[in-house]
């Protein structure tokens, strides 16, 4: 839970009519597409098509019920603080979480990294993620138009597979069939840049990549330098403190909406 802290770079959102005439474009092309070649989508899933933040509340949340019995009083202290979190007072990282709930007592944070690392990165509580709006819709699009759904993630294969495969089935996500691809991380210790810059080129394979979205600039970079002719997008939700400055092709959104409210 800890890293290098820096301001989060401001940028700047298409305007929503603009967004969504974009979005449109892309399912255009997809449609377009079918006729000399099939198109492909990459698509990351947290930060991007998924909101992770609800994962966090709920792990936090069961925290709260193991330390309010904890026989150390600021355990128990710390516990009400826990139970009270809201999605809203979440960072991206759980340690600037935990500054803005006032918890910073060496010891509790310690046993709460232990507490939360192995069950954020699992399956265990991946039940509670929730999609971002408009994106089961725009992926079910995306796939009706002909295109190839390759969801390019940053979780692991081995502890979150399972997992994942069931969340996007129960939030209504194309899974399991013809057309769907699933690239995840072999294994955990590798970090999700160099998996995403490591593969991202095999990802030709999977059709011609016309479009790529990811909250995290970094991989923005890598998709639009891998794939020359696709429309890649920046999902404007959060991202690792410190990232790399965003290549000025890439279309800033703040969601999947292609309506406007």
């Amino acid at each position: 839970m800890t890293a290098t802290h820096a301001p989060k770079p401001t940028y700047n959102r298409l305007p929503q009519g603009e967004s969504h005439q974009l979005l449109s474009a892309v399912l255009e092309r997809c449609t377009r597409n079918r006729r000399t070649s099939t198109a492909a989508v990459l698509l990351d899933l947290d930060g991007t098509l998924i909101d992770n933040r609800p994962r966090t509340c709920a792990i936090f949340h069961t925290m709260a019920r193991d330390f309010s019995s904890d026989p150390r009083p600021k355990f128990r202290d710390v516990s009400a603080v826990l139970a009270a979190v809201t999605v809203e007072q979440l960072a991206y990282l759980a340690s600037d979480s935990l500054k803005r709930l006032g918890i910073g007592d060496a010891e509790i944070l310690d046993e709460m990294k232990r507490f939360w690392v192995p069950r954020f990165f699992s399956d265990e509580f991946l039940d509670h993620d929730r999609p971002h709006a408009g994106a089961v819709e725009f992926v079910k699009g995306c796939y009706e138009a002909g295109a190839t759904v390759v969801y390019f993630t940053g979780r692991d294969l081995p502890n979150m597979g399972v997992g994942t495969f069931r969340s996007l089935r129960d939030l209504g996500f194309p899974i399991a069939s013809p057309g769907v691809e699933l690239v995840m991380k072999p294994n955990a210790a590798m970090s999700d840049e160099a998996f995403k810059s490591g593969v991202c080129a095999s990802l030709a394979r999977t059709g011609d990549v016309i479009a790529g979205f990811d909250n995290e600039p970094a991989n923005c970079n890598v998709m639009l330098q891998t794939f020359a002719d696709a429309d890649v997008f920046l999902v404007d939700t959060d991202h690792v403190p410190g990232a790399p400055q965003l290549n000025a092709s890439v279309r800033v959104i703040g969601d999947f909406k292609r309506e406007l409210s």
